[in-house]
């Protein structure tokens, strides 16, 4: 909130989970500004589970965060854009939707729904005319607190230490390289920019460790 004063901006309370609390955001912010023209789908929880020791309620938290978040938000965002006369939508995906991970299993399968969803959103936008982009970021290990929280549950168990130890030294990234990239693909600089996934994780989903 402290933030949002400095730098004369709007703060608003959301639990994305709430489809009538994401259109109500969506209402301020019009009330509030005028017009709506950006939409970033950045609210994400991730937990410790694989496929065969995933708690249903962790994955139901993280699906309902992760995937209905951002259902909800383009739903509501894409009449407010076109009354505005169009606008941007950034899905914040994961390489957990690209690749195997096994210790995060109902992770991968959110930010996968994410990924395709955005496709679902940028061809319905395209095909209807209604001038709104949408795109997904999918960033590899940055130093964020969920991050933190994640290796601190892998550390706690011993079958995951393994896989800690080997993509430690990926996750050393600064959060503000993937605001650089969203705030990219939300300007107008972007504007033929529709549908597409962008990994941004240093080569993390490319390399093959040495000697392997």
């Amino acid at each position: 909130m402290a933030v949002a004063q400095d730098i004369g901006a709007q703060f608003l309370l959301l639990d994305v989970r709430s489809e009538s609390a994401f259109r109500a955001a969506i209402e301020a912010t019009v009330s509030q500004w005028g017009r709506f023209d950006i939409l970033v789908n950045n609210a994400g929880v991730a937990r410790v589970g694989t496929p065969e020791t995933i708690e249903e309620a962790d994955y139901r938290l993280v699906m309902s965060v992760c995937v209905d978040g951002t259902v909800f938000g383009c739903k509501h965002a894409i009449p407010a854009m076109v009354a505005s006369g169009g606008g941007a939508i950034v899905n914040i995906a994961s390489i957990a939707s690209m690749r195997g991970i096994p210790y995060a299993a109902g992770y991968s399968a959110a930010k996968g729904a994410v990924e395709a969803y955005t496709r679902s959103v940028a061809a319905h936008c395209k095909l209807n005319n209604l001038n709104v982009r949408c795109n997904s970021v999918h960033p590899g290990g940055f130093a964020t607190p969920m991050l933190g929280k994640t290796i601190e549950d892998l550390r706690k168990n011993a079958n995951s230490t393994g896989q800690l130890q080997n993509r430690a030294a990926n996750m050393l990234g600064d959060p503000v390289e993937v605001a650089n990239l969203v705030l990219f693909l939300a300007s107008d600089e972007a504007k033929w920019i529709n549908g597409q996934r962008f990994v941004i994780d240093n080569g993390d989903t490319i390399a093959v460790p040495s000697g392997k």
